[in-house]
């Protein structure tokens, strides 16, 4: 048994400040929840309406792939690091309030493109404000929580992955199908406009009310100073692996389980909608609290579970998702794909938190972008292209086993071109989405290499972050 979490997991964070009640804390957690709801309903919403886009521009699932994730996540991870690095000093409300607006008119912008390119410099201006998200949103919650509840503060802010997922699938695929896709854009992006109104005027800076004697103004250390600190700390590099493979599978697969229900089981988009957004909510609502309160819980006894939580959450959830894909019937199907989806969610809160107590206060929105750099250029940049390529290609593969001789998949199956063929382009791309999100899954080994790794090493890295912590104030106060 190793010393309990609250003396560990510290980093030289205050108890509450006196000065923010809380009711407002309460209050400030919810605003910025539906700042993150927002932020995954825009960057997520074009996996439900890939299938009329796909239609209507004649593009392919590669090329969706990107509009999903390359082209977000190249800027949205590039930017994050200065962004965060002005977040260590700076006005980190101001700085959400501000992407919210950007992001959001982006979004907007999207439903005006009529064509490929068009559409993905759009979805480039959204990856361009959502950068401004989560690393101030992590940094301000740490301040605003003390350390013991922090994994629970941090997943209640990720809460707005699956419930923003669940939105943008729903309310996709609702105004979708009765006013097209185009005009969902629109719907989804104006909301931020008003709530980043609301964010600038409200969301209170602990540090220009003098709550916060680490990270002020002008006391955050320089990017290599970070580096330096985060290269002493193995279990957070650790940590980031598991993230970042997690989220190369998690964005990927969500990209393209739309599809593959359309596909494989014939569903109607209205009705891929409601089961996506009801799996997405319930289950991953339910898994990223459980992760949260779990960790909280047994990190007091054995720090090390911060990884191991979410490590045999993962375990357990593989052998549904590949049952889910084989099975024949549509609700056997997404009932199967709801338990991974509750145990993939499971990680948020603990390794978060982990990260936001493996660094001093006023590195940590560097350490948040610095790990959201790797996770989304690998696994939201890499994961949706990776399976819309890998779609591709064995789609090809099982045209060529079942097409009359000489004749090419891409061709024969172009927009417009299969009338005859229209089933036989359908099974080859049916299979095609099947067994390429069947394929990616197995880089989930990674997953558990660099958990376990993470555990072995996680109990000394706090306890030296909090020892050099504990400098710090010494020295800020004498």
């Amino acid at each position: 048994m190793d010393k309990p979490a609250d003396t560990i997991v510290g980093s030289g964070t205050p108890a509450q400040p006196q000065a923010l009640s809380p009711a407002y804390v309460r209050y400030a957690l919810w605003v910025l929840l539906i700042i993150y709801t927002l932020n995954f309903v825009d960057r997520q919403i074009v996996a439900i309406l890939a299938g009329p886009i796909k239609k209507d521009l004649g593009i392919t699932d590669g090329q969706l792939g990107m509009l999903i994730g390359l082209a977000f996540a190249f800027f949205y991870t590039i930017l994050g690091i200065p962004i965060a690095r002005y977040a260590e000093r700076g006005n980190r409300p101001g700085i959400i309030a501000t992407a919210v607006i950007v992001w959001s008119g982006f979004t907007a912008l999207c439903g005006l493109a009529q064509n490929f390119t068009q559409l993905l410099l759009a979805r480039i201006g959204v990856g361009v404000g959502e950068a401004g998200c989560t690393p101030p949103a992590h940094s301000l919650i740490s301040d605003y929580v003390p350390a013991e509840k922090r994994a629970s503060a941090i997943a209640f802010y990720s809460l707005g992955v699956p419930v923003g997922t669940a939105m943008g699938y729903i309310v996709g695929a609702w105004i979708a199908q009765h006013y097209g896709w185009r005009v969902a854009f629109f719907a989804v992006g104006i909301p931020g406009l008003i709530i980043g109104v609301i964010a600038m005027m409200t969301l209170k800076e602990p540090r220009k009310l003098g709550l916060v004697k680490l990270g002020a103004a002008g006391s955050a250390p320089s990017l290599r100073q970070t580096a330096r600190e985060l290269t002493n700390r193995k279990s957070y590099w650790y940590a980031v692996g598991a993230a970042t493979t997690i989220s190369f599978l998690g964005y990927g697969h969500a990209a393209f389980l739309p599809i593959f229900l359309a596909r494989v089981h014939g569903m109607a988009l209205g009705d891929i909608g409601t089961a996506m957004a009801a799996m997405t909510f319930i289950a991953g609502v339910a898994g990223t609290m459980i992760g949260g309160i779990a960790a909280d819980r047994a990190a007091k006894n054995d720090t090390r579970a911060y990884m191991v939580v979410p490590m045999l959450a993962f375990i357990a959830g593989a052998p549904f998702f590949w049952a889910g894909m084989l099975v024949e019937g549509t609700l056997a199907s997404i009932l199967l794909l709801a338990i991974p989806t509750l145990l993939n969610a499971v990680w948020y809160g603990p390794v978060y938190a982990a990260v936001q107590s493996l660094v001093r206060p006023q590195s940590r929105a560097t350490a948040v972008a610095l790990m959201l750099f790797v996770v989304n250029m690998v696994g939201l940049g890499a994961g949706p292209t990776a399976v819309g390529f890998l779609s591709d290609m064995f789609a090809n593969q099982h045209f060529a086993t079942i097409a009359p001789a000489g004749a090419e998949f891409a061709a024969f199956c172009a927009k417009g071109a299969a009338t005859a063929g229209d089933a036989m382009c359908g099974a080859a791309q049916a299979e095609g989405i099947r067994w390429s999100l069947i394929a990616s899954s197995s880089v989930g080994l990674l997953v558990i290499l660099f958990f376990t790794l993470a555990r072995n090493t996680i109990r000394e890295d706090l306890i030296a972050t909090a020892e050099v912590t504990a400098k710090d104030q010494a020295a800020a106060a004498s």
